[in-house]
């Protein structure tokens, strides 16, 4: 007792002596744990209001401690970089549903992976207030809306990234109470390089984008406003874009769509059924400018006063006949070979092409015939050449299609005859061409050939007399079995053109027939000739081919235009004969250019359209 009380100071302890008493106080485990556990929360608590600031300068500190949520950012306002502690502590938590808009929000590390994901939206619905991930994603929202995507500050892009899909965590969401249709899915990233690819369906418009690398970040969404692209960056606005790139995809579809269906129309339509109308934008090229029609078809240059003959286009009943644009055709044309075998008919239409393909040539100057002619009567064959485009339009005369020849009778006299089992001598200058149109028919009205005296010849046996119809079917014959034994049909298109009409009023062609009176189409039908039997020879003949022959049949499509002949204006030197009496020579079975035959080249080039369409839906199918 003497020695406890010996050192007690009298009259109270010093300072030190205090310090040192309270220092064995708080020597014990729980006041020190109590003390590290204080300092540690002060700092936190620090640390969290520097970096967590709130967004609304007028509201209390506090306001933003419990909530993960960030209002919508407008321009000028402030985006804080980092995370909440929250987001850190409690990952994949959700927060209560706020009233606010409706905000998508994706916390990630810089140096974690890029997902891409797919939020499908019902703009009617609330979404969650926040979808907090360990991952950054891309987000595409298919709205009935615009499309937008997830707007992103100071990101790095990477331009190269890879096409790749993958697949994001599973987010933890909560639903607010009413909340329907509301998926996640997973979205394909495509490599897009920055530009927005955008389909839009009937009602939906949809936008993807390439994953990039992206800081972390607060992101909100207001679903009922209308967000643009900023155009200073030169990002387009997702649903102008949308909605024009589906007006381009609509008009290509239905461009492409209108084109089968004509050609599909064409395919099982009877181009040859139908009738003559009026069409002022016809003919296809400018009476007067083509001088490569001869004298006998050029009526204007002759002097025909009516001009309505050359504004008719023909109309089939099923179908509508394209009309023919000649820059298309030259391109058909191009590298190929075209041949016209036949009478002077063919004349008229070969004449007829190339009055139309020159017509679109730029230099017109690269059209000429080989040979320099600039008639063309009298000659075994022509041929135009279009060099520019590497192609040339040859006509080989050959009005009977089989050869004419001469024989020496008993007498020593020599007669003219035909030979019925021998093609003509030509023929082996066109077989390798890449199309040919053979006809004959007129020749064979003529006195001679109707008549069939000692004129019709096979091998050195010469008849005394043979019927006209058996003469030209042996002759077609002859013909096409020469067809089926040279012509090769995977390089050459054959075409055979029917009988063409003539219009001879009060007589023949040599004996005062009149057609110069006529100045319109026949309008009824009762009025047209009965169909020719040549023309069903042919049609026999041609169905026993081994080789596809596209038969033209235009016989009945001529009938009608009795008011497309040259007539009395056939040429512009009469002989005296003919001067004395100008109206007894007329031609009413040729034709005036332009006129009737540019119809039947414009059946031709659908003809051609046509097997291109089939050609490329066939390598389709393969």
């Amino acid at each position: 007792m003497a020695d406890a009380t010996k050192y007690v100071p009298i009259g109270g302890g010093n300072v030190a002596t205090d310090l040192k008493s309270l220092s064995a106080v708080l020597k014990t485990r729980k006041t020190v744990a109590f003390a590290y556990a204080f300092m540690l929360a002060f700092v936190a608590f620090t640390v969290f209001l520097a970096f967590s600031p709130s967004p609304n300068a007028s509201s209390p500190w506090f306001t933003n401690i419990f909530s993960s949520t960030s209002t919508s950012p407008s321009h000028g306002s402030y985006n804080p970089q980092l995370p909440s502690i929250f987001s850190f502590l409690f990952p994949n938590t959700t927060s209560p549903p706020s009233n606010s808009t409706d905000p998508l929000h994706n916390d990630a590390n810089s140096s974690r992976s890029t997902n891409a994901s797919s939020l499908s939206v019902n703009p009617n619905t609330t979404t969650p207030t926040s979808l907090d991930n360990r991952t950054q994603t891309m987000v595409t929202f298919h709205s009935s809306q615009d499309a937008v995507p997830v707007p992103s500050t100071n990101r790095t892009t990477n331009s190269h990234a890879p096409s790749l899909e993958v697949k994001s965590p599973p987010l933890v969401t909560k639903e607010p109470s009413g909340v329907k249709n509301h998926t996640v899915s997973e979205a394909k990233a495509a490599n897009t390089n920055q530009t927005t690819n955008a389909t839009a369906p009937a009602t939906n418009a949809s936008a993807s984008f390439t994953p990039q690398n992206v800081p972390p970040q607060n992101t909100s969404f207001n679903h009922n406003s209308s967000v643009k692209a900023d155009s200073a960056k030169g990002v387009a606005s997702n649903d102008d874009y949308a909605a024009s790139l589906a007006r381009k995809q609509g008009n290509g579809k239905n461009h492409s769509k209108g084109k089968d269906e004509l050609m599909e129309s064409l395919m099982k339509c009877d181009i040859f059924d139908g009738e003559w109308v009026k069409d002022d934008s016809y003919p296809l090229y400018k009476p007067g400018s083509c001088s490569f029609i001869d004298e006998q078809f050029n009526c204007i240059r002759n002097g025909r006063p009516d001009k309505e003959y050359q504004k008719y286009k023909w109309k089939p009943k099923g179908c509508s006949l394209p009309r023919l644009d000649a820059h298309r055709m030259l391109e058909l044309l191009r590298g190929k070979r075209l041949v016209f075998v036949g009478d002077s008919l063919n004349r008229n239409m070969w004449e007829s092409l190339i009055c139309i393909l020159r017509n679109a040539v730029k230099n017109r100057h690269n059209v000429y015939e080989a040979n320099g002619r600039v008639h063309f009567r009298g000659e075994a064959s022509y041929s135009f050449i279009f060099k520019d485009y590497h192609f040339s339009v040859e006509l080989f005369v050959s009005p009977f299609l089989v050869q004419e020849g001469e024989m020496t009778d008993k007498n020593g006299t020599k007669k003219e005859t035909l030979r019925l089992d021998l093609v003509s001598k030509s023929s082996s200058e066109y077989k390798d061409a890449d199309i040919i149109i053979f006809n004959t028919g007129h020749w064979w009205t003529h006195d001679k050939t109707s008549k069939g005296q000692d004129y019709y010849q096979e091998g050195s046996h010469v008849y005394a007399e043979l019927n006209v119809l058996e003469a030209f079917r042996r002759a077609l014959t002859t013909w096409s079995r020469w067809v089926d034994a040279n012509i090769n049909p995977s390089k050459t298109i054959v075409f055979f053109r029917g009988y063409s009409a003539s219009h001879f009023s009060g007589g023949q062609w040599n004996s005062g027939g009149q057609c110069d009176s006529e100045t319109e189409p026949i309008g009824n039908e009762k009025y047209l000739t009965e169909y020719p039997d040549k023309m069903r020879v042919l049609e026999k003949v041609l169905k026993n081919m081994k080789t596809h022959v596209t038969y033209q049949n235009i016989t009945r499509m001529t009938d009608f235009r009795k008011d497309g002949h040259p007539s009395i204006y056939r040429k512009q030197n009469l002989s005296p004969e003919e001067r004395k009496s100008p109206l007894r020579y007329q031609d009413c079975s040729h034709w005036c250019l332009p006129g009737v035959p540019d119809l039947w080249n414009e059946i031709i080039y659908a003809e051609l359209l046509m097997r291109e369409y089939r050609k490329q839906h066939k390598q389709k199918r393969a």
